[in-house]
């Protein structure tokens, strides 16, 4: 595997007050002409830098999504214009692309320094991070409360600023953290959340907004426990762009409390994100669910056992043809609202158990030529289910990477899913074969798995016919 040294916190401020310094000396040279709004309006497009990542920008399902990208669009909708991102991989490339005039405004949380004032107008909402500590919590678990209770404990942390942070609280409380530094390059923040919720770690170290969207996942963990300052982030354009600036601000005061950025917020950072699965009652009398008519209807149309759609189903809905996700999917099969129109559900329908069913249908029809290049039909398998839940551009990255790093590019157990795990990883994610960005892979991970598990349940108490 490829090793990459991760930036610290001094690194990037270092880099980015060595371009501040460039564009000065640039400027002793040329005067910057201000762009006005109604200027930038006359392109019809907002150009917005971010990252990619589980709480700015991910594509999930085919979907642009992410906290910071539907305030991206939501701006850019009160402007009259079109949104276009632009991904950077780093927070140095962010203010580089910016400074180069590859964008119009980052839509991140930029931290503001003293040092980027004469490059930027930081503009926005002003947000405040700092640094928690991940912890279970439960009936029978009491949470640390105060950071003094963590001499004599054991943290897990990725190198640079978190590693960093916990050596300086580590010397401000004279020692005695076990301070344990991960720096396996396989392994994430997001990762070390997931070992902790999972118990196999007690404590990590995350940004507040990373660890509070975690918390929609594993609702058994705590991050309210601080264990660094405030450092005030917000979004920032040029200097030569000030009315975008005081745009921005506007809309930020106007809108914070709108329907439309709550309901963001409560999305990402507060809708829980596992999905809970009753007992089938009905397979005592020898049926999966109500729907069971429609799946032998339609599978033989792909050609799959009507007891694998019915696994499918369960997992995606639980049956339920009312449910909506976090991320909007709808109905019994959890189609997203374009894949749902796209293959023939009416506008109205798409809680209709039957053209939720049919479109479903349809899609795996497309998806499973799409990855005509797995040629061994029950490895396919697996791989069109991954795609149901990742979407085909994240299956498309990992067997990139499965291939670039000498693994079977066909075989999906413990070859290309372990690749799709990795695309949480800011060194995979950000490799030149990927095309699509962060991807939570975990949860596709899973979800194969646990399909593949029922259906062989469904064989042994469910005939076929």
């Amino acid at each position: 595997m490829k090793t990459r040294t991760l930036q610290t916190l001094s690194f990037w401020i270092a880099l980015l007050l060595l371009t501040s310094a460039c564009t000065n000396k640039a400027q002793q040279h040329k005067h910057i002409e201000t762009i006005t709004l109604d200027e930038l309006k006359e392109h019809g497009e907002l150009v917005v830098l971010t990252l990619s990542g589980s709480t700015s920008y991910f594509i999930y399902r085919g979907h642009e999504m992410g906290f910071q990208y539907e305030l991206s669009h939501q701006f850019a909708e009160s402007l009259g214009m079109n949104l276009r991102i632009e991904v950077a991989s780093s927070v140095p490339e962010l203010v580089k692309k910016l400074l180069a005039g590859e964008g119009d405004i980052i839509a991140y949380n930029l931290p503001i320094t003293r040092e980027l004032r004469d490059s930027l107008i930081y503009c926005g909402e002003s947000f405040v991070t700092h640094q928690v500590l991940v912890q279970r919590s439960g009936s029978t678990i009491r949470p640390l409360r105060n950071v003094t209770e963590l001499i004599g404990k054991d943290v897990y942390v990725k190198p640079g600023r978190y590693y960093d942070r916990m050596v300086n609280l580590n010397n401000e409380l004279g020692g005695g953290i076990h301070i344990h530094k991960v720096d396996n390059d396989s392994v994430s923040v997001e990762d070390l959340i997931t070992q902790v919720a999972d118990g196999i770690i007690p404590f990590t170290v995350a940004d507040n907004d990373l660890a509070q969207l975690n918390t929609t996942y594993y609702p058994n963990l705590n991050v309210a426990l601080k264990v660094s300052y405030d450092q005030r982030a917000s979004w920032a354009v040029r200097r030569d762009l000030p009315e975008l600036a005081t745009a921005a601000d506007l809309w930020h005061e106007a809108n914070a409390t709108s329907p439309q950025y709550k309901a963001s917020a409560k999305r990402y950072f507060e809708i829980s994100k596992t999905i809970t699965h009753p007992t089938i009652l009905s397979l005592r009398e020898g049926k999966i669910s109500h729907y069971d008519t429609l799946f032998k209807k339609y599978a033989s149309d792909i050609d799959w056992d009507w007891r694998l759609l019915a696994s499918l189903a369960y997992t995606e809905s639980n049956f339920d043809t009312a449910v909506v996700s976090w991320a909007g999917a709808k109905g019994l099969m959890q189609l997203m609202p374009r894949t749902a129109t796209a293959y023939g559900v009416p506008k109205g329908k798409e809680f209709n158990a039957e053209e939720s069913v049919k479109a479903a249908v349809k899609y795996i029809a497309e998806v499973n030529k799409s990855l005509r290049s797995v040629p061994d039909q029950q490895e396919r398998l697996y791989f069109i289910l991954a795609a149901y839940n990742a979407g085909l551009g994240h299956i498309y990255d990992a067997i990139a990477l499965a291939n670039k790093y000498g693994k079977d590019k066909t075989r999906w157990y413990d070859n290309v899913e372990n690749f799709l795990l990795l695309k949480s990883n800011e060194e995979y994610f950000t490799d030149s074969v990927c095309r699509n960005g962060y991807f939570r892979g975990v949860e596709t991970h899973n979800f194969v798995r646990e399909i593949m598990n029922r259906y062989d349940m469904y064989k042994q108490k469910i005939p076929a016919e």
